[in-house]
């Protein structure tokens, strides 16, 4: 999740644990300080781009590395705010505001390696978007509400009520996202799809209400989405070929291995003027995605000649613009809130059209 989710999750933990034993003020701030701490490994350049993203939410993610640097850092928040007492206390908000960040990132798609140093398995169960406001709202309403009214005038009550309202949401995602499955499965078959098709279902951006569909097959992949409020349960899928036919060039290379098991199988391999790439279909939608990695170039002899460091082409903000716009899938595409509403994004000049 962003770190404005991460750094109101820390805080309102902190707060929840220790109470009344000290200072709302202190608790909040040992507490958001704790949340953001894993992140700073996105600081972190390993010289290669494919690399960068792999080892995100790697080991400074890892339960059990958190769980040990807990001890001395609670032990340092009791000391530097309370004088050495409330240690277990103090260790007990430091580990849970450790501990729930990456906890927090397993609900988006990207791939948290819980499990290191004994699996670098990238875990994800992908029912948040990475910024969710109806998520973060209640936990930033919740700390201020703490810190506004104090620990003596009800301010633990607010905070309660935020991380109550913000885990509810958290469920209700999940329970969302098992609902879109049920409905894309047939889908996926009265199109045609082939029934071995892996699936992702992801919320688009900002909210758990519109749903992204992507399937897989060793050919193709296809993109769809639906809205919780719509009428009826037809997706319409847009199909991309996968370039399999790139596979035997590209698969020995490492960055190639990396996305392939990163991703879970969700990747395309294409070639661009001479720039051969492969591209994480999870995060973005068609044809802007946040990860997109040139790996090789194809001489003029047709030999593939991997790059030294694989290079992102991919881009946050295009994917982000894109993301917003319903049924940007770079084919004609219904909005089933909006049923006599359709919009069509493909085409010369990026033309909209609505009808």
């Amino acid at each position: 999740m962003d770190s404005v989710s991460q750094f109101a999750l820390g805080a309102a933990v902190g707060v929840a644990v220790m109470g009344r034993r000290t200072a709302v003020w202190k608790s909040a701030a040992v507490g958001a300080v704790c949340g953001t701490l894993p992140d700073l490994d996105a600081f972190v350049d390993h010289g290669d781009a494919v690399l960068n993203m792999v080892l995100h939410r790697a080991d400074s993610h890892a339960l059990f590395w958190q769980l040990l640097a807990s001890v001395p850092l609670g032990w340092l928040a009791a000391w530097v705010c309370d004088g050495g007492r409330h240690r277990v206390a103090w260790w007990l908000a430091v580990a849970l505001a450790l501990l729930t960040h990456p906890l927090l990132d397993l609900m988006t798609v990207y791939g948290t390696q819980l499990g290191r140093p004994f699996t670098d398995h990238p875990y994800a169960v992908g029912s948040l978007f990475i910024i969710d406001p109806a998520y973060t709202l209640p936990l930033l309403v919740g700390v201020a509400g703490a810190l506004w009214r104090g620990a003596a005038r009800g301010g633990l009550r607010w905070n309660q009520a935020g991380l109550l309202l913000s885990t509810l949401y958290v469920g209700a995602s999940v329970l969302a996202q098992q609902h879109v499955t049920t409905l894309a499965r047939p889908a996926l078959a009265a199109a045609g799809i082939p029934a071995d098709a892996r699936l992702l279902v992801t919320p688009a951006a900002f909210s758990i209400g519109l749903w992204r569909i992507v399937a897989v097959t060793p050919e193709d992949s296809y993109e769809g989405f639906h809205a919780l409020l719509d009428e009826d349960a037809r997706i319409d899928f847009a199909r991309r070929p996968r370039g399999r036919e790139l596979a035997p060039a590209l698969a020995g290379l490492d960055p190639v291995r990396r996305i392939a098991a990163f991703s879970h199988g969700f990747y395309r391999l294409e070639q661009v003027g001479d720039g051969l790439r492969i591209t994480d279909l999870r995060m973005g939608q068609e044809p802007h995605f946040v990860f997109s990695f040139e790996v090789a170039r194809r001489a003029a002899d047709g030999q593939v000649v991997p790059l030294p460091a694989s290079r992102n082409l991919g881009g946050r903000r295009a994917a982000a613009r894109r993301a917003v716009r319903l049924g940007a899938t770079g084919a004609p595409a219904r909005c089933h809130r909006c049923p006599s509403v359709s919009v069509d994004v493909s085409g010369p000049g990026r033309r909209v059209n609505f009808r």
